[in-house]
């Protein structure tokens, strides 16, 4: 162990199992350890440099932020923010924008907006929010409680009441939970990330918006890690051919700045008034800006090569020695292999590869520009210790 494991270890909660291994610097796809050896990045951070490491124009974007003003509380105007706003309203077609920090302040953001509207409409007693089993929205205590793993509530209890959790992907069980009067909203990732990076059918994706329209239920999708071009359109649930009411963001809109959004529709633009909701650093000007320069660049040829991409490694990867199936959409890639998940991780690691886990998947997750010869690198590695 190093002497910074050893401070590591020392003072920093032990909430995180780390590998051995000391990341100094890098650029693009490529990062370097203490020692010197490079290490193709196939995780970026789970999903957030989407530009990778260091990229230049990102880097322009937040310094010249930093030059002017780097925080200001929000009781007063900054243009990244209501730029950043903007860009994403106009992208999109949704009406407003409450920035945040992260993933599960979104989601916490979201809900939120789902029982307030809920209960004017309705009545005060209409607040159970429908999601889905092995699905994943947080680590708050509403956004364990929302996500649909036991396990992480087992130590958490008791949870904050009114979720209720069905199969992704059972439709019957759908319409069976929304016949309740108590339902305020649903909430889905069309791409399960941490829980195994399972997609959605279309039809229970396009059902779930049916039933939100015709029963006043809010549907929320958690685009946290499926947002910002990550599966090939600028948020997943446009593979779709629906429109939320609220969808809640994260990770790669920051480029690697701690960001989060909560994009509201018509239906509920207007829920949260004075007083309602706050986050002293959401819509940090720094970060706005650095996102602000990340969404600009993903025009439709960046996100058509981003499908391309996706298509290239998992037509490489599908049918090979060792590898039993793959799933994803764009550059969130789910591959099940015949070894254990953890055990091709620390394969991969010791050619060079950095990849993540998924349940009993081996995720890949590369920065969106990542060159097609670096990826191609790192999925040959995968493939070569899949065949082993």
């Amino acid at each position: 162990m190093s002497h910074l494991q050893e401070i590591d270890t020392a003072y920093v909660a032990g909430t995180y199992k780390r590998f051995p291994v000391e990341i100094t610097s890098g650029r693009g796809s490529i990062v370097c350890d203490t020692a010197g050896k490079q290490y193709i990045d196939m995780g970026s951070g789970i999903g957030v440099t989407a530009f990778g490491i260091a990229d230049e124009g990102w880097m322009g974007a937040v310094t010249r932020q930093l030059s002017l003003v780097q925080h200001m509380s929000n009781l007063y105007y900054t243009e990244p923010c209501a730029r950043l706003a903007e860009h994403i309203c106009t992208r999109t077609g949704m009406k407003k924008v409450f920035f945040c920090n992260s993933g599960a302040e979104a989601n916490e953001g979201a809900i939120k907006v789902a029982r307030k509207y809920a209960a004017e409409k309705k009545g005060a007693d209409c607040y159970t929010i429908v999601t889905l089993k092995n699905s994943f929205h947080g680590r708050t205590l509403t956004t364990l409680a929302a996500t649909g793993q036991d396990h992480f509530h087992t130590l958490f209890q008791p949870l904050t009441p009114g979720f209720c959790h069905i199969e992704a992907n059972n439709i019957d069980e759908l319409k069976e939970i929304t016949a309740r009067a108590d339902i305020a909203g649903i909430l889905i990732e069309c791409v399960q990330g941490e829980g195994g990076v399972n997609v959605l059918t279309k039809e229970f994706v396009q059902t779930a918006a049916q039933i939100a329209r015709e029963k006043d239920i809010i549907l929320m999708v958690d685009e946290v890690q499926t947002g910002n071009g990550r599966t090939g359109q600028l948020y997943s649930y446009m593979h779709y051919g629906i429109t939320p009411d609220i969808v809640s963001t994260a990770k790669g809109i920051g480029g690697g700045l701690p960001l989060g959004a909560v994009i509201l529709g018509e239906k509920v633009e207007n829920v949260l008034g004075y007083g309602d909701h706050g986050s002293t650093f959401g819509g940090n000007p720094v970060c706005c800006a650095g996102a602000l320069h990340i969404l600009e660049r993903m025009d439709d040829a960046f996100l058509s090569d981003v499908e391309r991409k996706g298509r290239m490694v998992t037509d490489a990867l599908t049918g090979q020695p060792g590898i039993e199936s793959v799933s994803g959409l764009g550059l969130m890639i789910g591959v099940k292999t015949a070894k254990p998940a953890a055990e091709v991780l620390r394969a991969c690691m010791e050619r060079g590869v950095l990849c993540l886990t998924a349940k009993d998947k081996v995720r890949l997750l590369p920065a969106l520009n990542i060159p097609d010869e670096v990826l191609m690198e790192a999925v040959s590695v995968l493939l070569a210790v899949c065949a082993e």
